[in-house]
């Protein structure tokens, strides 16, 4: 497929996207480069590889004509400095135009060598937010005529906390063209560019020829923060007849032991770590020792050379992603097909910040994970660090409506749940 004539582009650019190995458009470049070219606001949401950086450096360069004047008009932001040298880079293989000057922007020791670069002539910036930042307010780095702001890897630039540079930046460019291209979108990611986005298109685009995987049924539960997880938790296993045996995956031992202290408190001998540190704590040197008792709830740290066999466990819990995104596929990847009644349920706990995650899981499985609603008597912790509060719950006779709650008498239940029965409770019924 060549490169239409509809999209605009230059022939010098052309030629150099073909050399480069681009032999024409991509889904993402066809849905938007028009638009840019229109001067319309875009976001963009789309899996790593899909096309998303070529897409605005071609945007950018067929901007300019062959007399730039060397004062800022396209200000591109990204999370950290080997994005900003990753897009150079990419700016050097397809841009044949050297009367264009670009300055790369990100934390290293003083000022003055970028200083001195912006005021020899910078058509094209590209910037980690907070030495953008850090530099305009020297007034290094002139925002006057700013006709576009890219933001690259948003989600990963919120993941960072580079959010207040960013507004303030967008904020000090007036009346400018706004790009964000990112993997995901959540709600942290909406706050930060809600501000400056004018009626914005949203473009999102698939990786395509990724072969579906054989897995369990996955399902997934996005929540603000550390103790509404907890809180979820907490309130499955309240339902003894449903969640009779659970592996619950977290990333550190600090974490595991966090969880065994809290639900300890309520669950009693029901709770256990594999492999505890310490001789108070109830644990199991293996999984089989797990399956072989009375405990419901057993708490592991991810690790990406201990292989637990889960067959005969109803539900695996991941309240933190590994690491590695191959140990949660390894733990899904169905090696047979799963007798009836026997199959594992895996459900995954997951934050805004950790959705980047999801999606790249999701991207190597070529399959969704099945969003679910969250039960109505789940108690969202509105604690602004969650995570360092989770030891202050409720005594478990209060009875007040605090994070944790008994048992309702309407889920008492005489019957026990086959593996398509579980995965419609969790696509569509409410616990509690």
């Amino acid at each position: 497929m060549s490169w239409p004539d509809k999209l605009k582009l230059k022939k010098q650019l052309v030629i150099s996207l073909t050399e480069a190995g681009y032999p024409g458009p991509k889904e993402v470049q066809l849905k938007t480069l028009s638009r840019i070219a229109g001067g319309q606001d875009v976001i963009v949401v789309g899996p790593e590889g899909s096309g998303k950086t070529t897409t605005y450096v071609m945007a950018v360069l067929t901007r300019f004509n062959y007399n730039p004047d060397g004062v800022p008009r396209v200000l591109i932001l990204v999370p950290d400095k080997d994005s900003v040298l990753a897009v150079a880079e990419q700016f050097s293989r397809l841009n044949r135009n050297k009367s264009i000057s670009i300055v790369e922007l990100y934390a290293a020791p003083g000022t003055e060598t970028q200083m001195n670069a912006l005021a020899d002539g910078a058509d094209i910036v590209i910037a980690t937010p907070d030495r953008a930042r850090a530099l305009y307010l020297k007034l290094g780095l002139n925002l006057n005529k700013i006709e576009l702001i890219i933001i690259d890897d948003a989600d990963l630039v919120v993941k960072q906390g580079l959010q207040l540079p960013v507004a303030e930046l967008a904020n000090s460019a007036q009346k400018c063209q706004h790009l964000v291209f990112t993997e995901v979108m959540h709600n942290r990611l909406e706050k930060m560019i809600d501000p400056f986005m004018n009626l914005p298109a949203m473009v999102e685009v698939e990786q395509a020829g990724v072969a579906a995987m054989d897995t369990h049924p996955q399902v997934l539960y996005t929540l603000p923060n550390f103790g509404t997880k907890l809180n979820l938790l907490y309130l499955f296993m309240q339902d003894d007849e449903v969640f009779t045996r659970v592996v619950v995956f977290v990333n550190t031992r600090p974490t595991a032991e966090k969880i065994y202290q809290n639900l300890g408190k309520y669950l009693k001998d029901a709770v256990a770590i594999l492999n505890p540190w310490f001789f108070e704590q109830t644990g199991f040197a293996t999984i089989e020792e797990f399956k072989q008792s009375a405990v419901r709830l057993l708490i592991a740290v991810n690790d990406n050379d201990n292989y637990l066999d889960l067959d005969d466990i109803p539900f695996v819990i991941h309240f933190e992603l590994p690491d590695e995104k191959e140990t949660y596929i390894k733990r899904v990847t169905l090696e047979a097909p799963a007798a009836s009644g026997d199959e594992t349920l895996f459900l995954t706990f997951a934050t805004d910040l950790e959705l980047n995650a999801v999606k790249k899981i999701e991207q190597a499985t070529g399959q969704k994970m099945q969003p679910a609603d969250l039960p109505d008597d789940l108690v969202i912790d509105q604690g602004k660090k969650a995570a360092k509060q989770a030891d202050n719950l409720p005594e478990k006779d209060t009875g007040t409506g605090e994070a944790f709650h008994q048992k309702k008498a309407s889920n008492s239940k005489t019957y026990n749940y086959s593996s398509g029965e579980k995965a419609k409770m969790n696509k569509k019924r409410k616990h509690g």
